[in-house]
């Protein structure tokens, strides 16, 4: 055995000569706390340092979590005899000490730390294999329903414990589309957006009072001005089960050289209940206690906190809903002020965040016969010529009725009560019953009889009645035409930028008949050489003086010149065998000058969408304009703040020539200018809006400062706090779906963090032994986006004495208030002073005296003696 021993000494020594860990401070040196890594599995009896110790030392004794593996010879070698496995023991802790001839110890023991490295060598498992839940149809994208979980035993700290899980299969598979998807890291199962609707995303128009308007019958709101449209595909009267295979692959899946393992999934689509209700009908005016229930929803789960949502932004929205979701009116509707609304019931958790998307409501006033009949004036005039013939229309009374048109309350009936003067006779008159157009009934009118009738009419629905007046007056036939004073009114030039609305020309013709009737009344016309509608033509009710106005934009480029024609004519129309004819007539020419006029757009405003992490140089957009005098062009860019763009002064194409960020503000407004070149170099402006889309680039982080978290110590029980993440992303249709997770292995033990929803998690202590102190506690936080962004924040807990003004807080030291040492330290040093102040008096006090004492004895031996 002692030979063997020696055996083995000398082949360790051999081996430690040949790799060179002779060489001093590489693989050998003195005795000092020491830490080495061996990767688990390697071949056995590897040297891992020699030892040196000085005299009187002549011997090493190793001691600790050998395991009866590692081993140290005499010279101070230190090796394993057996491959090593991280699973059983991750970390050795081991006390090497020297030892003299007699066996007593000179040096040491120091600790030596061996940290087991971690191979891939264990696949991972799923903890079941089958999983079994349940999901509702349209149940909220991207929110877990069920998690499946699987454990790998290699370290999770490297890739080789980092597990990544894959939906492989989902049956059944319709119109190729994956309903399902899964949290690579946490394993959660949820549905597409797909899986809750199948359709197309549309943008919202918006209203002039800035509400957002929805084109279709159902839209289905989200957080962004956008809506998405469709039927329910996740439906279960068609398929009322799915089967998912699963797959979780170790070192992140991202090797080839991954193990894997997969479960199966069995989902139950169960019906939603989160419905809109059909729509409801309210009786206007209803005279019961208010509120009145009217209709319900309800959420799949019990526990969800309802609100109603204003659609219209109304000044007076009287519904409400309590927290059983049974909606109310609250008080009476009137019809005739809002004839149908339209609302959002939404169903939210405990943090406020929408549990799936709203239901529309809606609600219909039904109609009372509640208001009577209104006549359009108080009188109603109308004319008629002497020569009317019978049946012929004098004109229509028009009624109006407020309550809801095409039904019986608002049908309207129309009857004659009186016709004053009844000359030649009564019933001239007649009156059809439901349109209310007056006609001549008997015969035709003769203004020597009377030149006004005044009729009396009764106009009423099912139960009200309203009388109207209507004066006929009879006036003289129209026997006579508008004539011109001149039929040529020259030739008139102007500059194209003469200002709309000018009086450009003054025309006149006169009529025969009574004055200030539809007989004698001139109405003037362009009907030749304005095909464009730039003139127009207003008359004087007292002199039929027409005035010519330019109504719109004068154009030298399209009409230079234009030959224009007027007509004047009655309202009235003529009597049987007399016509227009030439005197009727007018004419003259406008010759229009040019003058340089600037660039025009053809937009008022471009508009162009691009992802904000496009490559500086691409092309975001373009604009065009051109000259009414055909220069060349040169375009411009203003108001670019941020320096992200920059245009073709010829082509007008628009450039990236910066890094674009769509949180600092999206859409990027800037004016582009077109110049011409060369000429009067006028310009002009339009707008050219750049819309970015986002990009995974703003990493998790608070939501807000926790500056106030704290425990009361000590912990009867383990407690827990909640905080909240955001970043500055864009999440369309649902929000941020962060997760979170311990940042530090070494505070695994003391604390955990479980998530709540996708922007909250509940921080918790696995104990209640925990100093009064404060901790800092690390959290890492994901945001699962394409690319994933992580970043590590921090949290303070203090563990505090309580008292009933909350966390008591020992004040630390503060700059430049003195702690109780330096006080004293102050006092001590104040009374020494003073002391040898004191002391340095006394002692110049007696040194005054003695040389008082001598100079009085010197003074009496020399005084002269008297006689």
């Amino acid at each position: 055995m002692i030979l063997q021993a020696h055996l083995h000494s000398l082949c360790l020594l051999m081996l430690y000569l040949a790799t060179g860990y002779g060489q001093e401070g590489k693989f050998s040196g003195p005795l000092k706390p020491m830490t080495f890594s061996i990767y688990e599995g390697q071949e056995p009896s590897q040297i891992i340092f020699q030892f040196k110790a000085n005299p009187p030392a002549v011997t090493f004794e190793l001691t600790g979590e050998t395991d009866n593996i590692f081993k140290i010879e005499r010279e101070g070698l230190l090796y394993y005899t057996k491959a090593l496995d991280r699973e059983t023991r991750s970390t050795h802790n081991l006390q090497v000490a020297a030892l003299d001839a007699n066996g007593a110890i000179v040096e040491g023991p120091v600790p030596i730390t061996i940290e087991v490295k971690d191979v891939n060598d264990n696949r991972p498992t799923f903890l079941q294999s089958k999983y079994e839940g349940s999901v509702r149809q349209n149940s909220r994208p991207g929110k877990p329903f069920l998690y499946v979980n699987a454990t790998d035993l290699d370290d999770p700290a490297t890739p080789n414990g980092q597990l990544s899980y894959q939906i492989v299969i989902q049956l059944p598979m319709i119109n190729n589309v994956m309903y399902f998807q899964i949290n690579n890291k946490t394993g959660g199962i949820s549905l597409t957006r797909e899986g809750m609707f199948r359709g197309a995303l549309v943008g919202l128009s918006q209203s002039e009072k800035g509400s957002w308007v929805c084109p279709f019958q159902r839209c289905f709101l989200f957080p962004s001005p956008l809506l998405l449209i469709g039927s329910q595909e996740l439906n279960p009267a068609k398929n009322p089960s799915y089967n998912l295979v699963i797959s979780v692959k170790d070192m992140g899946g991202q090797s080839e050289n991954s193990f894997s393992d997969t479960t199966s999934v069995d989902i139950i689509v169960t019906e939603n209940i989160w419905k809109a209700p059909e729509p409801v009908e309210m009786v206007e005016n209803s005279t019961d206690p208010h509120p009145i229930k009217i209709t319900q929803v309800r959420w799949n789960d019990p526990g969800a906190q309802y609100s109603l949502v204003d659609k219209e932004k109304l000044p007076r929205f009287p519904f409400s809903i309590d927290q059983e979701g049974d909606i109310y009116v609250t008080q009476p509707l009137d019809r005739e002020e809002k004839d149908a609304y339209v609302f959002y019931a939404v169903a939210k958790d405990e943090y406020g965040k929408p549990l799936s998307y709203p239901l529309e409501i809606h609600v219909k006033v039904q109609d009372i016969n509640d208001n009577p009949p209104t006549c359009p004036s108080p009188v109603t005039v109308f004319e008629v010529q002497e020569n009317e013939r019978l049946g012929n229309s004098i004109g229509t009374l028009t009624a109006h009725d407020s309550d809801e048109e095409n039904t019986a309350n608002s049908l309207l009936n129309y009857r004659i009560v009186e016709q004053t003067p009844k000359l030649p006779m009564d019933g001239l008159f007649l009156i059809q019953t439901y349109a209310g157009m007056l006609q001549l009934a008997k015969q035709s009118l003769k203004k020597q009889d009377t030149p006004q009738y005044n009729l009396t009419i009764e106009v009423s629905d099912k139960d009200f009645k309203t009388l109207c007046f209507v004066q006929i007056n009879v006036i003289d036939i129209n026997d006579q035409i508008p004539i011109f004073e001149k039929s040529d009114y020259g030739n008139l030039t102007l500059a194209e930028d003469t200002n709309v609305g000018s009086t450009i020309l003054t025309i006149q013709a006169t009529d025969a008949d009574e004055p200030f009737t539809g007989s004698s009344k001139i109405l003037y016309h362009v009907i030749k050489g304005d095909s464009e509608g730039r003139l127009g033509v207003d008359t004087d009710p007292h002199t039929n003086t027409g005035y010519v106005i330019i109504k719109k934009p004068l154009d030298f480029e399209t009409a230079a010149i234009s030959n224009i024609v007027f007509k004047a004519e009655n309202p009235e129309p003529l009597v049987f065998g007399v016509t227009y004819n030439a005197s009727s007539f007018a004419k003259f020419t406008l010759f229009v000058t040019d003058v340089n006029e600037a660039p025009e757009f053809s937009q008022y405003v471009f508009q162009a969408k691009v992802s904000e992490d496009v490559a500086i140089g691409t092309k975001v957009g373009n604009v065009t304009a051109k000259d009414p005098e055909g220069l060349d062009i040169s375009y411009s860019l203003r108001g670019d703040t941020r320096g992200w763009l920059k245009i073709d002064h010829v082509t007008g194409e628009i450039f990236s020539v910066a890094p674009l960020d769509r949180e600092a503000g999206s859409p990027y407004r800037v004016q582009v200018v077109a110049t011409e070149v060369g000429g009067s170099s006028l310009s002009s402006v339009s707008q050219f809006h750049l819309i970015l889309t986002d990009v995974n680039d703003n990493p998790p982080r608070l939501a807000k400062d926790y500056m106030d978290l704290y425990f009361c110590h000590p912990l009867s029980a383990p407690g827990s706090l909640i905080f909240e993440a955001t970043d500055d992303d864009q999440h369309l249709f649902r929000g941020p779906h962060f997760t979170f997770s311990i940042a530090s292995e070494s505070l695994q033990n003391d604390w955990q963090v479980s998530k709540i929803n996708g922007t909250h998690a509940r921080l918790s202590t696995r104990h209640t032994d925990f100093e009064e102190k404060e901790y800092v506690v690390s959290i890492r936080i994901n945001d699962g986006g394409r690319p994933p962004l992580e970043s590590t924040v921090s949290l303070t807990v203090t563990f505090c004495s309580c008292g009933e003004d909350g966390c008591f807080r020992p004040a630390g030291h503060q700059p430049g208030i003195p702690t109780v040492g330096m006080a004293v330290g102050i006092l001590l040093t104040t009374l020494l002073v003073i002391g040898i102040i004191l002391a340095v008096v006394f002692i110049r006090m007696k040194t005054d005296k003695g040389k008082d004492n001598v100079e009085s004895a010197q003074a009496s031996e020399v005084k002269p003696l008297r006689s």
